[in-house]
């Protein structure tokens, strides 16, 4: 499940944290380490300068010693040397000592600074221990780090639940319009938006905008279905009484034989409507309302499909293949794989001058092969679109009838394959992966 917002923000600001947290150590370290030299060598000069200045009223004062510092005087004639400690500790001190340069210069037997301090007098040795220092510097570091986590923690904690109230509402929208699927619902309009008293303008106006959005789609989704459920019905009494009328034309031994073609294609375009009709009525049910269904055999339904057709192949001179290779059972309205079936049948039949029309029935698919025009990508791209034709001035088809295909497919769950190769045929496939017994 991707991150949400709320914790997006709160890691963000912990990030931030942990960066100006690591950079405020550095500088600090770094700042401290530079401030050690600098404080270790005023200490050292002001050490030596007050030492000169008791030196010249006090020719035996003792140069400074303690636990930081030790002091050691060399007289310029070369004399004793002059130091609190004495004995061979002293004469080690100052034998390592003499090779230091004057100024300056860090200790070699431990961590501190050493001033060597050469005047007329003598050279004066002051030699600096910062072990003590540096130890009040770790734990200072270590009390930084410490108090920087904690801060880190209060800070995220607070930005969290502060940004939390911010951006809920937001995110609960969110959730709410994921949660939406079009499929479920029989308008396609997400349920009801609920935002809380407390929540921000922004998230009240995308409420509100999506109020108003899902109102005006059910509102379109109903008006279309109410028409095409009313347009379908009101068709069904015309198309009737035509259907009865022209077969008891024809039926009449007074026609002459030369209306009998004209009373055939009003036949014809009569049980196209009439398919058309059965699609679009069947698309106009809600979603919880199915047609009646029932166990059938794919078999029965596509040769009644075919022999429906068959007139029509047998006028143009196409051949018309069944190949069983399984026998699926479905548990759903046949009229509705019939209608599919049929349109399917009637376009490879218009778009198909020579050669044939295979129809090859496995065990969880139909597909329908064809040696037609076939289509172009560019035509395969919108040839579901309704009312969409690649041949505007062909008298073949209204452009609905893949549309209706593939709607049917989506609402029953036998999706719509289509394979297609300009001047060598079109393939289209029914897997019936739903429904089947």
């Amino acid at each position: 499940m991707p991150q949400g917002l709320p914790n997006r923000i709160r890691d963000a600001f912990t990030f931030q944290a942990v960066i100006a947290g690591m950079t405020l150590i550095v500088c600090v370290m770094t700042a401290a380490f530079i401030g050690r030299e600098v404080v270790a060598r005023q200490w050292l000069q002001a050490e030596a300068d007050a030492w000169w200045q008791a030196k010249a009223t006090n020719a035996a004062y003792p140069p400074p010693f303690g636990v930081n510092l030790q002091g050691y005087f060399m007289p310029a004639g070369g004399g004793d040397l002059e130091a609190i400690i004495g004995g061979d500790r002293a004469v080690a001190n100052l034998l390592w000592f003499k090779g230091a340069p004057e100024g300056f210069s860090p200790r070699r037997d431990t961590e501190g600074v050493l001033l060597v301090d050469r005047r007329e007098a003598g050279t004066l040795y002051l030699a600096a221990s910062l072990s003590l220092f540096d130890r009040i510097l770790a734990l200072a570091a270590g009390g930084l780090a410490l108090l920087m986590m904690a801060t880190m923690f209060v800070v995220s904690w607070m930005t969290y639940r502060t940004s939390k109230r911010m951006v809920l509402p937001i995110h609960r929208l969110a959730d709410e319009v994921g949660r939406w699927n079009p499929s479920d619902n029989d308008d396609g309009v997400p349920a009801a938006l609920t935002t809380q008293d407390d929540a921000g303008r922004e998230a009240q106006a995308l409420t509100s905008a999506l109020h108003g959005l899902g109102d005006r789609i059910g509102a379109f989704v109903r008006r279309e279905r109410e028409f095409t459920r009313d347009a379908s019905h009101e068709l069904r009494t015309p198309l009737t009484v035509i259907r009865v009328a022209s077969d008891m034309i024809a039926a009449d031994p007074a026609t002459p034989p030369h209306q009998q073609r004209p009373l055939l294609r009003i036949r014809r375009a009569t049980q196209d409507m009439e398919a058309v009709i059965d699609a679009l009525l069947v698309l106009a049910r809600e979603r919880g309302v199915m047609p009646q269904s029932e166990v059938f055999e794919v078999v029965d339904v596509v040769e009644e499909e075919l022999d429906k057709v068959r007139q029509l192949f047998e006028g143009k001179q196409l051949s018309l293949t069944f190949d069983i290779q399984g026998r699926p059972r479905l548990d759903a309205p046949p009229r509705v794989l019939g209608v599919m079936l049929g349109h399917l049948l009637r376009n490879a039949w218009a778009f198909t001058e020579t050669g044939r029309v295979d129809v090859i029935v496995d065990r969880d698919r139909i597909i329908v092969r064809d040696t037609g025009i076939g289509m172009t990508p560019d035509v395969l791209k919108r040839v579901y679109d309704p009312f969409y034709r690649a041949d505007p001035f062909s008298q073949s088809g209204k452009g609905i009838g893949l549309s209706i295909v593939r709607r049917l497919g989506t609402r029953f769950g036998w999706p719509v394959a289509l394979d297609s190769t300009p001047d060598e045929g079109t393939t289209v496939t029914i897997v019936l992966g739903d429904r089947l017994v």
